[in-house]
This record gives C-alpha cells, structure tokens and sequence, in this order.
C-alpha cells in the first residue's frame, strides 16, 4: 500500500503564496493521474485541479492563480497558490493514482490534508 502525504499548508496573508507538496510514501508507486482537492468548513470537498491523461484542468474559482505541478524524477506533486484570497481558505487534499513499472495500479488514493488559512 501507499500513501500520499501532503505538505506546505499553513497562515498566509490575503495576496501572498503558499506552494502544497505531495509525496507517495513509496517510490516503486508512481504518479499516474493527481488532483488537488479542498475542503471548507461545513462543505463538501471540491476539485481545485487535476491532471488526468495529461490534461490539466481547474476550477474556474483558481484559474490563473493556482498551477498544478509535478516532478517525476522526485516523485511529487504540487499546488502553487498564488494571489491566495480568504475564500480559499480549506483543508487541501492530494488525491492520486498510481502506476508501478508503468502498469495501472487500481484504486485512488488520498492524503490526510495540510490546512491552508488565508487571513484577510
């Protein structure tokens, strides 16, 4: 089994940049598709941004303010947030699923969440 493990949340000021890292807690697992998922208080979770058979997508609510990264030498992916508004305010989820030898592995997995507050 693998596990994903989130990294880089924490208390920023409304306009500043926070950058979340994910990393699989096994190196033989490696990324196939990722996504970025955030949770608000008292809400459902949502998709910020995902990339999917190489396509990269985002919500309309982060375009032009967040990128989706990653590193497949590291193993890693990444959320750059910039501009970061009081509303994005979440707890930020990785999400992904995995190939070993390049071989699909079934099922999605999911990281614990770093929580990302954005002061006004």
């Amino acid at each position: 089994q693998v596990q994903l493990v989130e990294s880089g949340g924490g208390l920023v000021q409304a306009g500043g940049s926070l950058r979340l890292s994910c990393a699989a807690s096994e190196s033989v697992f490696r990324f196939n598709d990722m996504a970025w998922y955030r949770q608000h208080p008292g809400k459902q979770r949502e998709l910020v941004t995902s990339i999917i058979n190489g396509r990269t997508n985002y919500a309309d609510s982060v375009k032009g303010r967040f990128t989706i990264s990653r590193d497949d030498g590291k193993n890693m992916v990444y959320l750059q947030m910039n501009r970061l508004k009081p509303e994005d305010t979440a707890v930020y989820y990785c999400s992904a699923n995995f190939t070993i030898a390049k071989i699909p592995i079934a099922g999605d997995y999911w990281g614990r969440g770093t929580q990302v507050t954005v002061s006004s």
